[in-house]
């Protein structure tokens, strides 16, 4: 499972891109980034499979937001 969300800063807003296990529900990877692009998503998800390396494929789901239509 995937999801982005923004955080107030003092120098302003900051993306944060999660992957999650949907098996042990704890966080696989995650991206950081100004801006809510579709790179940054697409980091958070790259990142995830090179930690878990997955054998059998994997199945990704995301709200589809915005960023996955880039």
């Amino acid at each position: 499972m995937a999801d982005l969300t923004q955080h107030p800063t003092e120098e302003g807003w900051l993306y944060l891109a999660t992957v999650l296990d949907g098996f042990s529900r704890r966080v696989v990877d995650w991206a950081i980034g100004e801006h809510p692009t579709a790179e940054l998503v697409i980091d958070a998800l790259n990142m995830a499979v090179g930690t878990r390396q997955p054998a059998g494929g994997l199945v990704h789901h995301s709200d589809h937001g915005a960023q996955y239509w880039g």
